[in-house]
Order: structure tokens, then sequence, then C-alpha cells
């Protein structure tokens, strides 16, 4: 459906990783080997926390409906700013319209949100779910997808108290809102939340078969393996990255999110946990 990226470290040329790496998003877009549509050209976004981001911190988005390989504004914004915390996607659009309210990622006050996958039969669910949306948060959905929906019945639930049982809470809600209804895998996909100062990364499926999820490992590692690699230098020790599928071919430099797990990215590093893993 989608590629997204996220980063957190020192403060860094986005363009550095969405345009410049080997595997870069931006040519993810146009051939995605993991993703489930080859191009990715429906638009994209790009949300970035400012240079000396502390949770609270309120992001800034640029959203486009061009290809994301086709937007010169990309790139010099990219280029031109230098970020600790970022989001990028690029989208395959999967039924609602191409659209810059559409295009992700989406933002709550200090929260940046985005999703690669999909709630099956959205039409069936839709009424029910935006309906349980707070409805002082129901005026803040300017688009269509299902995605956007999850994040504010996620806010509803109390995500922004308790990051992963607000996650936790809209997907349950989904799975029990698409039994009603018939529907034999309704939750699909990969989601990205951050705060300003940490990102969790869920990958998750009713069917058990979700999305690609992967993280990079730590710098120290990777300049041990690889020490000839001058591009290597330009990351500082904090730098990571998750993403749907590996910017490079380096053997060990990113690590699978497993099935049914939240990767928690914060100042010590990765942690992972499971998520409604019983469920699946």
């Amino acid at each position: 459906m989608c590629r997204w990226l996220a980063y957190s470290g020192e403060p860094l040329q986005p363009s550095t990783v969405i345009l410049d790496a080997q595997h870069s998003l931006v040519k993810q877009s146009l051939n995605s080997p993991l993703g489930a549509e080859t191009v990715n050209g429906d638009g994209f976004g790009f949300g970035w926390y400012p240079r000396e981001s502390v949770a609270g911190s309120r992001p800034a988005l640029f959203h486009s409906t061009e290809p994301a390989w086709n937007d010169e504004n990309l790139r010099e914004l990219t280029q031109a700013i230098e970020s600790p915390l970022f989001f990028s996607h690029v989208r395959a659009a999967g039924g609602p319209p191409i659209q810059q309210t559409n295009c992700h990622p989406f933002r709550y006050e200090n929260w940046m949100f985005m999703h690669n996958g999909f709630l099956g039969d959205f039409a069936k669910m839709k009424r029910d779910l935006t309906f349980a949306v707070d409805p002082s948060l129901y005026p803040h959905i300017h688009g269509t997808t299902d995605s956007e929906v999850i994040f504010h019945l996620a806010l509803t639930l109390g995500l922004q108290d308790d990051p992963i049982g607000g996650i936790t809470r809209a997907v349950q809600m989904v799975e029990s809102v698409g039994r009603e209804h018939g529907i034999r895998f309704p939750m699909q996909g990969t989601i990205a939340l951050a705060d300003g100062a940490t990102i969790w990364a869920f990958r998750y499926s009713t069917q058990g078969m979700s999305r690609s999820l992967f993280h990079s490992v730590d710098i120290d590692t990777l300049r041990e393996m690889y020490p000839d690699i001058e591009r290597l230098k330009i990351f500082g020790r904090r730098a990571r990255v998750v993403v749907s599928e590996p910017l490079n071919d380096l053997p060990g430099a990113f690590v699978e999110v497993p099935e049914s797990t939240v990767a928690i990215l914060d100042e010590s590093g990765y942690r992972h946990q499971p998520f409604l893993a019983e469920a699946a």
C-alpha cells in the first residue's frame, strides 16, 4: 500500500536517508521490492520536529499529491533543514482519493502518526469507527482515509497518556467492529507514532501476515562491521531509522521487526515488546 521511514538521533539533513540512501524512500516510491505495490506515486508527506526537539514539541508537515520522485520542493526542504526526529511516507492509494488531506503523516498537537496497510472493507466499518471518535477530535479529521480514523480513534482511547495502550484499544475496536460486520481480517499494517522524543513502531495484522517493517542496528556496530564505508561517518552515535524496507544491501544492517510487536525507540535505543500477540 505505501512505504514509510522514521528517523531519530542527532539532528540530520533528512535528504540523507529520504533521497540519498542506496534504497532511499524516494527510490522505493519508484521501485519497492517488498511492498504490496511496486510503485508508490500517489503523493507523499514529510513531517519533522524542530532541531532542539523534546517531548511536547509540535512537528511541521509538508504534503504533496505529486509523486515523491517528481517534487523539487521535497529536495529543497530536506536539504535545507536538520531535524532530530522526522517521518516520511510515500503513498499508493488503495481507494481514498489522491489529495493532500489524505497524505501521511497526520498530526495532532505534538503527535505524529503514519500507517502502511488498510482496514478490510473499511466502508462497512467507517460509520461505526468514525462515530466512536470523541466529538472534540472529530473536526481534526480532514481527509477520508482509514488511517486518519485509526489515529483519532487511538487519541480518543487514551493515546496521549498511554501510547501503546491507545493504539491497542483502537486496533481492538477495529477488530470488534469488523467481526460485527462479518469481516474476516479487519486490520492490516504497520504504524509509526511519535511525540517528539520517542518513536513507537507497530507491526500487526489480524491475519498475522503484516506488511514488512525493519529497523537499523546501532551505528557503532555498523562501523565495526564496515570500517571502510565513508558514508557511515555522516551519522551520529544515536542515529536510528525504522523503515518499511531496508535502505541498503549491507548484511546485518537492518533487523526485521517480528509480527505482533511494537518497537520502541528512545534515548536508550531500541526495545521490543509483544503487541496483541495473543490475538494474532
